[in-house]
C-alpha cells in the first residue's frame, strides 16, 4: 500500500477496494462505481484483509465502510449469481458453511471486537444491505436507500436476515422489506430503526469521525469489545445465563486497571488513558 503513513499496513492489494486511516476511522472504500460497488471474489478477500489490518492496527478506534460514487454496495456481482444459477448451486457452498462464523456474507464483522459502522452514501441493495445490516452502526446519507432484494430474484432470506432483521427491526417490518423487496429511502429507513443516524451527504464521513472521537476520548476500547460481544452472543439466551454471565465479565472488568483508571479520571477531572483492546 506505499509508505503513506495513512495508508493501513498488511491490506491484500486490490484496485477495487481501498483502506486508510482518517484520524481514529479506518475507512474502507468499495470502489466499483460502475457496478455500483458489487463484489466480485477479489473484492471479498481484500475487504477481509483490510478488517484484519484495522483490527490489528492500534491508531484504529473504529472501521467505517463506505462506497464510491453513488451507491454503497449493490451485493455480489450479478456474473457471479448467474453462474450458480446455472450451475444449480453456489459451488463454494461446503467451504463457506465450514467457515467458524458460519456462512453468512459479512458475518465475520460481528465477531470484530472494534465498532464497525456502514456510512451508507447510495443504494445498499442485496448483499450490500446485508453488508449495512451486520455492521454495528449505520449512518445513512439523505440518498441513502434500502432492499433485499431476494424475493425479487426468487430467492429466500439469505445469509442470517431472517435471524438478524427481526432483532434489528421487529418481526413485521423485516417481513416486508424481505417480501416486497421494495425501496427504503433514509428517513424511513431512520423512522423503522434501520439506520441510526441521517447526515446531509457531504457530512457522512465527517459525522462519524465526530461520533467516534467522542468515543474514543472517553470510552475503554476493552470495554467497547466485550459490550460488542455480550450484545450479540446475548439475543439468543435467556435472561439468567446472560446476567450470570455479565457478572463474571464485571469482575474481570473490575480486576482490569481500565476501572481503577476510569474510577480516577472522573475523581481527578481529567481525560481517562484506557488500554488498548488486547492489553
Amino acid at each position: 500500500m506505499g509508505e503513506d503513513s495513512s495508508n493501513l499496513a498488511g491490506v491484500k492489494e486490490c484496485a477495487t477496494l481501498s483502506a486508510r486511516i482518517e484520524g481514529r476511522l479506518c475507512v474502507i472504500t468499495l470502489r466499483r462505481p460502475e457496478a455500483l460497488n458489487a463484489f466480485d471474489y477479489e473484492m471479498l478477500t481484500a475487504f477481509r484483509s483490510a478488517i484484519d489490518a484495522a483490527v490489528a492496527d492500534d491508531r484504529v478506534f473504529a472501521i467505517v465502510i463506505t462506497g464510491e460514487g453513488r451507491a454503497f454496495c449493490a451485493g455480489i456481482d450479478v456474473s457471479l449469481l448467474q453462474r450458480d444459477a446455472e450451475a444449480g448451486g453456489f459451488s463454494g457452498h461446503a467451504e463457506v458453511k465450514a467457515l467458524p462464523e458460519g456462512p453468512a456474507l459479512f458475518a465475520f464483522l460481528l465477531h470484530v471486537p472494534k465498532p464497525v459502522i456502514a456510512a451508507v452514501n447510495g443504494i445498499a441493495a442485496g448483499g450490500g444491505f446485508v453488508l449495512a445490516a451486520m455492521s454495528d452502526l449505520r449512518f445513512a446519507s439523505e440518498t441513502a436507500r434500502f432492499t433485499t432484494v431476494f424475493s425479487r430474484r426468487g430467492l429466500i432470506a439469505e445469509h442470517g436476515t431472517s435471524w438478524l432483521l427481526p432483532r434489528q427491526i421487529g418481526t413485521s417490518r423485516a417481513l416486508d422489506l424481505l417480501w416486497s423487496s421494495r425501496i427504503v429511502d433514509a428517513e424511513e429507513a431512520l423512522r423503522m430503526g434501520l439506520v441510526d443516524h441521517v447526515v446531509a451527504p457531504d457530512d457522512l464521513i465527517p459525522a462519524i469521525g465526530r461520533y467516534v472521537d467522542d468515543m474514543a476520548a472517553t470510552v475503554a476500547p476493552r470495554a467497547i469489545a466485550a459490550i460488542k460481544r455480550q450484545v450479540y452472543e446475548h439475543w439468543d439466551r435467556d435472561f439468567l445465563p446472560a446476567s450470570i454471565e455479565s457478572a463474571e465479565l464485571m469482575q474481570a472488568a473490575l480486576a482490569h486497571p481500565d476501572a481503577r483508571e476510569g474510577a480516577l479520571s472522573f475523581i481527578e477531572r481529567r481525560a481517562p488513558r484506557f488500554k488498548g483492546v488486547a492489553e
